[in-house]
């Protein structure tokens, strides 16, 4: 896509300002781990159980009348498809989402019950991003990517103005590292405008740990051949931006890689002590943080950042021990 400009902290901040104005805030907890007193950032209890609809709302209320007429087609596993449809349907706007066909029955009864039109895919042998533009096309609709876009990336980070103003407020020390899961970079590239003095860590699953190697290398590695299956349907981006790549690149961020058990540990920490539900990708976070791969110290915000979980995987989780 053609990037039209750069996202900017002062984008951020327009973006809280604008997202303050329509939602409430969401809770930022503290629980203690291993003697430090860390805070969660609970974006799994937005109105569609995940922070994309920052970015959704800070986006669509960007377009003028003539954009918002034609309406706009996303493509997503589930959480933008559901922050896009919840945007679109507050304004009046059209809405395609482009979604794959393993996608969770929870996030895609959700998009369609928000009145957004749904076209399925094969994630194995199709391209969302060519399917997408070619019916953006077709309509004369906006595209309105998943995390490549500007003003999805700073409506993703008035979520890290919003945890420093809580921080402040709570008394806490200001954020010194964040760590927050990773798909196509968007979240984490967000918060590194929010909060430039802070840290930014990074998570991804294994095998699927694309932003990690490739901010490693200084350029962009793509997901290789045969990845491992995942239960982080929300983290399989097989190529990030060249625009979250360059955000967190200039802000020398950091990766981690965590295992499909670690990422369970961290569903069944989070039910027994925040009493959350998260979905896989949700907890990746929580999960560095929890197996050691995170150091606890004052100042670490952690982000959880999505809750549609598949009940019926979610409770085999729970009822596990793996």
């Amino acid at each position: 896509m053609t990037i039209v400009r750069q996202p900017t902290r002062a984008g951020v901040r327009d973006a809280a300002a604008k997202i303050a104005a329509i939602l409430p805030q969401t809770p930022l907890l503290t629980a203690e781990i291993r003697g430090v007193p860390v805070c969660f950032k609970a974006e799994s209890l937005q109105p569609v159980g995940a922070f994309k609809i920052r970015g959704a709302w800070h986006r669509l209320t960007a377009l003028d009348a003539a954009g918002r007429e034609r309406g706009v087609v996303a493509f997503s596993s589930g959480n933008h498809a559901q922050g896009i449809a919840w945007a679109a349907r507050k304004l009046g706007i059209p809405a395609v989402i482009v979604m794959p066909a393993d996608a969770p029955k929870v996030k895609l009864d959700a998009t369609l019950a928000m009145g957004a039109e749904v076209v399925k895919y094969d994630r194995a042998t199709e391209s969302r991003e060519k399917i997408a533009a070619h019916l953006a096309h077709a309509r004369g609709a906006v595209l309105v990517p998943s995390f490549d876009d500007p003003w999805i990336i700073e409506g993703q980070g008035s979520a890290g103005i919003e945890a420093m103003t809580q921080m402040v407020e709570m008394r806490l020390p200001d954020p010194s590292n964040v760590v927050v899961p990773c798909g196509g970079g968007g979240f984490a590239a967000g918060l590194a405008l929010a909060l430039p003095e802070a840290e930014i860590t990074l998570v991804e699953p294994e095998g699927w740990d694309d932003m990690r190697r490739s901010l490693e290398a200084g350029w962009i590695e793509p997901v290789g051949d045969n990845p491992p299956p995942t239960a982080c349907d929300a983290l399989q981006t097989k190529e990030v931006s060249q625009l979250t790549f360059d955000v967190l690149s200039r802000r020398d961020a950091k990766g981690l890689a965590v295992t499909e058990r670690e990422i369970r540990d961290a569903q069944r920490w989070a039910a027994a002590k925040l009493r959350l539900v998260l979905e896989p990708g949700g907890a990746a976070a929580l999960a560095a943080l929890l197996a050691g791969k995170v150091e606890a110290k004052p100042g670490l915000l952690v982000v959880l950042s999505g809750g549609n979980a598949d009940p019926e995987a979610y409770a085999a989780v729970l009822g596990s021990r793996d």
